[in-house]
């Protein structure tokens, strides 16, 4: 099975939108709308094992 992964250049435009976002969430609201968005993904995923190791993987090397 081939999985599905996005180019240098789409991740560059989710890079941004992401960066764009939590500048309007603003310092007080960023932590709750990443929450946000990481439940919104998790359920896109619909898999918890994978989210979870999306989570251990981002928190390599912070």
């Amino acid at each position: 099975m081939v999985k599905p992964e996005l180019s240098i250049a789409a991740l560059e435009n989710v890079y941004d939108s992401l960066a764009t976002a939590i500048d309007q969430a603003g310092p007080e609201k960023a932590e709750l709308f990443l929450v946000k968005l990481a439940l919104l993904n998790a359920n896109a995923l619909a898999d918890d094992a994978l989210f979870t190791h999306h989570l251990k993987t981002a928190l390599q090397d912070l």
